[in-house]
C-alpha cells in the first residue's frame, strides 16, 4: 500500500470508526479528543453554516433592490465582512482539528518531527485567537447594525423591503439565521480553545511518555490490569430480602 510522509494509507479503514477503537483508552487523551475537537468543529460550522444562509438572503435583498430601484443602494457590507470571515475561520477550525482528528484515528503512533509538531501547536492557539475574534465580530455587528437603504426614505426603504423576494430584517439582531451565527460561535470558541489545549497537552504527553497512556503502556507490557471495583462493593450477587 502507499505510504505518503510515512503514513501507511492501508490504515485507512471504516472498522477505525467503531467506537471500540475511536475510545479506547489505549492511547492518551483518546476518547477526549475524539469529543472535543468534533465539538469545535460542528460547532463552528454550523455557525458559519447559518452566517452564510443570512449572508446569502441579505446579498439577494440588495441585489433585487437596487435593480429594481435604481439610484438606489443597500449598504449591508458590515454583515457580509464579519460573516465571510466566520466562514473563512470556520472553516480554518474544522481544517486544523478534522485533520488532528484523522490523523489521530488513523496514524496514532505515527512519527513526527519537531517542527511539524510545533506547527500543529501553533496552528491551533491561531485558530482560537481567530475564532475569538470572529465571534466578537459577529456579535457586535449583529448586535448593534443594521441593513442602510440611501436614496429613499424610510418609507421608501420599508416599501422596497416588501417588494423584495428575500425578506431578511434590516436590523440585523431581528434575524434568526444572523442570531443563530452568534449563538453557535460562542461555544464553538469554547471549544476550539479546549482542544487547542488538549491538543498541546497531548503533544507534549507524547513528547515524553509516546503516544499511550498508562493503560497502554500496561498493556504493551503484558501487566494485569485490575477491573474496577463494582459500586457498593458488589460484584454478581443478587440482592435478597
Amino acid at each position: 500500500m502507499t505510504v505518503i510522509w510515512g503514513l501507511d494509507l492501508k490504515e485507512i479503514q471504516w472498522n477505525k470508526f467503531k467506537s471500540s477503537n475511536m475510545f479506547t483508552r489505549i492511547y492518551h487523551l483518546r476518547r477526549t479528543k475524539m469529543i472535543v475537537y468534533q465539538l469545535a468543529m460542528i460547532l463552528c460550522v454550523c455557525s458559519e453554516s447559518t452566517g452564510t444562509a443570512a449572508l446569502s438572503d441579505y446579498v439577494d435583498q440588495q441585489s433585487y433592490i437596487e435593480r429594481h430601484h435604481p439610484g438606489v443602494s443597500v449598504y449591508n457590507n458590515d454583515f457580509v465582512g464579519a460573516a465571510s470571515y466566520n466562514i473563512f475561520v470556520g472553516v480554518a477550525v474544522a481544517t486544523i482539528f478534522g485533520a488532528a482528528f484523522f490523523f489521530d484515528l488513523f496514524w496514532p503512533e505515527r512519527h513526527e518531527s519537531k517542527s511539524v509538531r510545533l506547527a500543529w501547536k501553533i496552528c491551533g492557539v491561531v485558530v482560537s485567537i481567530m475564532m475569538l475574534s470572529s465571534a466578537l465580530t459577529m456579535t457586535i455587528i449583529t448586535a448593534t447594525r443594521s441593513v442602510q437603504v440611501h436614496g429613499t426614505d424610510a418609507a421608501g426603504a420599508r416599501e422596497f423591503w416588501s417588494e423584495s423576494k428575500k425578506k431578511p430584517a434590516f436590523v440585523y439582531r431581528k434575524n434568526p439565521k444572523a442570531l443563530a451565527s452568534v449563538v453557535l460561535a460562542w461555544p464553538g470558541w469554547v471549544f476550539t480553545v479546549v482542544s487547542a489545549i488538549i491538543l498541546i497537552a497531548s503533544q507534549n504527553h507524547d513528547d515524553v511518555h509516546g503516544p499511550k497512556s498508562n493503560y497502554g503502556r500496561q498493556m504493551e507490557g503484558g501487566e494485569k490490569i485490575p477491573e474496577p471495583e463494582p459500586a457498593n462493593g458488589l460484584h454478581n450477587q443478587t440482592l435478597r430480602e
